[in-house]
């Protein structure tokens, strides 16, 4: 690599690293301020709060890297270009092909870290997160009991707890139980754990007393002293389990290698979503790259001006506009036919091409106005 393509290149991941964190701050701040209102209105730490913010990340910087990478190629060009730098290389015999081979380089490693993020550490970083959410639904000992008052977590079901120790213990118990019609049946404990089952939260009661009263013509009380007993709180509480799993919790390389029987067992998903998803995470990370050589390629069209490159500023951002236009339409057309699945890769091709015919346009020679003597 020759000097300048490492003082390009070292302009270019600067001003990426830099663009990059405020989009993620300004992303994740916009987005931490409800998950913060919803965790501690719940009940749970600031540890979780931090935990969940840290899950989150992987996926706020995957959709920032393409904006961060335009902006610093359009940033770097604009202040080389109004040094004269650049035109000191053309002067030089610098194509503008020569030219953006650094930022070639630097749109590459963009689509490397993109590469790495959405086919390993997103799917895994939502795995873990959906995996937290639904252990913290069933934390019903911080959503639904406190110590002291009457509560309904289901339509006829009343518990009343007196002391929640600091181990989670439950100390004195009310329960009853009013769901069936035949029957209503009423909990007494002296102490009680929540632990997690298979289905749900599992209520262990220990040392008391299970009344049963029967709604027949001829009413009957039954009682019946326990030393310990179980009772399911999963069949009570919502937790929005539907028993599939999301497909953005799985890595590229599970998805290629499901069955179809696995496919609608496990996802229960059509084949084109699938399809879609597989081949998205392929060529998502290529509109970094495309993006960055549009904001390099669309500047070096303009010449010299005192007043800056601002009309070929605004003409990169529409660019980038028509480019998410052309992306939104593949995506919609490859999850409606599976067999379309190549429209996912024309924003990027489309972004690499428009790049090209610039930098082809860039390095033509500017005829001049013949000027009267």
């Amino acid at each position: 690599m020759s000097r300048f393509d490492r003082y390009l290149l070292s302009q270019l991941v600067a001003l990426f690293g830099f663009f990059a964190l405020i989009l993620v701050a300004v992303y994740w701040v916009n987005r931490a301020v409800g998950l913060f209102d919803r965790l501690l209105g719940d009940g749970h730490s600031a540890l979780v709060f931090l935990e969940f913010s840290l899950l989150m990340l992987p996926n706020v910087i995957r959709l920032v890297l393409p904006i961060a990478a335009f902006a610093a190629a359009v940033y770097v060009t604009n202040r080389l270009t109004q040094e004269s730098e650049l035109v000191v290389m053309q002067a030089t015999g610098f194509s503008a092909f020569r030219l953006a081979r650094p930022v070639l380089y630097f749109g590459a490693i963009v689509t490397v870290l993109n590469l790495i993020l959405m086919n390993v550490l997103v799917p895994w970083s939502t795995a873990m997160l959906r995996d937290r959410e639904a252990q913290l639904s069933e934390n019903v000992t911080a959503k639904y009991l406190n110590a002291g008052q009457f509560m309904h977590p289901a339509a006829g079901v009343t518990l009343y707890i007196r002391e929640i120790t600091q181990l989670g213990e439950l100390r004195d118990m009310f329960l009853s139980d009013d769901r069936s019609e035949t029957e209503r049946t009423t909990y007494t404990a002296r102490s009680a754990l929540l632990v997690r089952g298979d289905d749900g939260p599992v209520l262990l009661m220990f040392d008391g007393i299970a009344q049963t009263l029967t709604r027949a013509d001829d009413p009957r009380l039954s009682i019946t002293r326990f030393a310990d007993l179980t009772y399911d709180l999963g069949g009570m509480i919502d937790l929005g389990a539907t028993g599939l799993v999301s497909i953005d919790t799985l890595s590229t390389w599970e998805l290629v290698t499901l069955t179809e029987a696995e496919r609608e067992t496990r996802l229960g998903v059509p084949l084109q979503t699938v399809l879609e998803a597989v081949h998205s995470r392929l060529a998502q990370p290529f509109l970094s790259a495309a993006a960055a050589l549009v904001g390099f390629s669309t500047l070096l069209v303009g010449a010299f001006s005192r007043f800056g490159l601002w009309r070929q500023i605004l003409g990169a951002v529409g660019i980038l506009i028509f480019l998410q236009l052309v992306n939104t339409t593949g995506t919609t057309a490859a999850l409606q036919d599976a067999s379309a699945w190549p429209a996912v890769y024309a924003a990027p091709v489309t972004g690499l091409a428009i790049g090209a015919l610039l930098l082809h346009i860039a390095q033509r020679p500017r005829r001049r106005k013949a000027v009267a003597a």
